[in-house]
């Protein structure tokens, strides 16, 4: 009997310990693709902000988007005009980004009713838009606190309400250009030549070489 009972103890033991390595196997992996959408969503404090220079080329108007003094944004200016230079801040590691003209220093906000006006703090929701590359390569800017409104502008350069905008309209397109005469890398720099003493390491090695 007393055979029977460790028999049938040993048995559930073996049993347990089975179950136990299932649940072990069982576990998924962390999921890092919801960890960066997760983290995507909330304001990064902790890594350094990536600043771009940068102009905002509209597919409608055929002119750049510029920050006027009155805190007016049109899509009218020429390029290079300074008013279309914009100053571009990551406010996540992900897509999402203040902008702000480089002349008068507003941020492009939205209000409640979908128009876009210029303001001097830029840290609140309504002044950070999500960027979004489409398949025909231009980018559209959705806005963060009003989602599924975007940055758009009509024909003749004025702001288009974001409760009337789709992200597939040509209004909400976009194409990232370069200020006139700026240029992405410093100009090349020759190199310089040190010519340090022999000593007698290096005058063994430079015999050596020579045989």
């Amino acid at each position: 009997m007393s055979h029977m009972t460790s028999m049938l103890g040993y048995l559930l033991l073996h049993l347990f310990v089975i179950c136990l390595q299932a649940q072990v196997t069982v576990q998924s992996p962390p999921n890092f693709t919801q960890h960066v959408r997760e983290q995507s969503l909330v304001t990064d404090q902790l890594s350094r902000r990536l600043i771009r220079t940068y102009q905002l080329y509209s597919r409608t108007s055929g002119k750049h988007v510029q920050v006027m003094e009155n805190k007016k944004i049109n899509a009218m200016a020429e390029d290079g005009d300074p008013h279309a230079k914009l100053i571009v801040e990551t406010d996540t590691f992900g897509s999402r980004v203040r902008i702000k003209g480089a002349e008068t220093g507003y941020y492009i906000c939205m209000n409640k009713k979908g128009k876009l006006i210029g303001k001097t703090n830029g840290r609140g929701k309504d002044c950070v838009f999500s960027e979004i590359v489409l398949e025909n390569n231009y980018t559209a800017l959705q806005n963060v606190k009003y989602e599924g409104w975007y940055m758009a502008f009509t024909r003749r350069g004025r702001p288009r309400k974001g409760s009337k905008t789709r992200q597939h309209q040509r209004e909400v397109h976009f194409m990232k250009r370069l200020p006139k005469g700026h240029h992405t890398t410093e100009p090349h720099k020759r190199f310089e030549f040190i010519n340090y003493p022999f000593n007698r390491r290096s005058k063994r090695t430079r015999y050596s070489s020579s045989r």
